[in-house]
């Protein structure tokens, strides 16, 4: 019974435009739980020993965070359902800063990736291309993977059925157009017929875990990071990087004007989003400072 109704909470939601790709695994690993105690509906108890077998508390917390949206929803068709409690395993936590790469890192970067082997194939380009474009367009490292080559355009990249299906068209600068261009002629020729830009020695798309083991493996050959589990550049800061970037390159009192076009470009669903980037390097935040600075002083009596 919950299993049929894990599957009809994660249809609906996916009728809204959520992917829920995680959400659906865990919710089902939940359900399989729950009928091996005996319970048909959702009960918290269940929900809370199941929770506990994460391997962190913030893991723990998701979960059971995971459940209660669920349960809410069940609950909602029938009163039989129990909502656990929030903040059951809630610890403080500290958020992330993002690596901003310097332009001699992402250089750095780069020029590894293309010695990258075997000799003579196409690995080392198709890297080389890929975390190249990632802090040139600011794309998130799923819609480069998701990337055909129709969807290479005179005029963009266009970036088709992300979060919340949306579509938007995402302009590149000359260099990164004529380095698309130079990959894509490589790519056709040993590729095959593969519709996607991105593809592994056997001309399949390449696989988020495939790309990422790859990029950590590179940051640690720089010294950029050290070994497993332990901080440092991940592969969503080279789009962080594009972000801030950006804010810093347009006058403080424009930064407002800036912010909306900077969160259409990147596809964020709210504009909040956007403004988080605002404290992640010291220059954004002194700009913000001068702002208002400038906002309190002009409006003085």
């Amino acid at each position: 019974m919950l299993t049929r109704a894990v599957q009809s909470y994660i249809d609906l939601r996916r009728a809204a435009g959520f992917a829920l790709r995680s959400d659906e695994r865990v919710l089902h690993d939940f359900a399989r739980f729950a009928a091996e105690q005996g319970d048909t509906h959702v009960r918290t108890t269940t929900a809370i020993d199941w929770a506990t077998h994460a391997i962190s508390v913030h893991e723990r917390d998701r979960r059971l965070k995971r459940v209660i949206r669920f349960a809410r929803h069940a609950r909602a068709e029938d009163a039989a359902h129990q909502i656990p409690p929030d903040h059951v395993f809630a610890a403080p936590r500290v958020p992330r800063l993002p690596h901003i790469f310097e332009p001699e890192q992402i250089r750095h970067l780069l020029e590894h990736a293309g010695k990258l082997g075997p000799a003579g194939s196409l690995r080392p380009y198709t890297y080389q291309m890929l975390f190249g474009l990632l802090p040139s367009c600011g794309l998130r490292i799923s819609e480069a993977l998701a990337l055909r080559l129709e969807d290479v355009t005179a005029d963009g990249l266009l970036i088709r059925h992300t979060k919340f299906r949306k579509t938007r068209l995402v302009p590149m600068h000359a260099t990164t157009e004529r380095a698309m261009q130079d990959y894509l002629r490589r790519r056709r020729a040993v590729a095959g017929p593969t519709p996607h830009c991105f593809v592994s020695l056997r001309g399949m798309p390449l696989s988020y875990p495939t790309v990422n083991r790859t990029f950590l493996a590179i940051v640690r050959a720089l010294g950029l990071r050290a070994g497993a589990n332990q901080p440092g550049p991940r592969l969503h800061d080279l789009r962080h990087t594009l972000a801030v970037r950006a804010l810093e390159a347009c006058p403080p009192d424009r930064v407002a004007n800036h912010m909306l076009a900077l969160s259409t470009y990147l596809g964020h669903t709210k504009l909040a989003h956007t403004y988080w980037y605002l404290h992640v390097t010291p220059q954004l935040m002194a700009d913000v400072a001068d702002a208002c600075r400038s906002q309190i002083d002009g409006g003085a009596r």
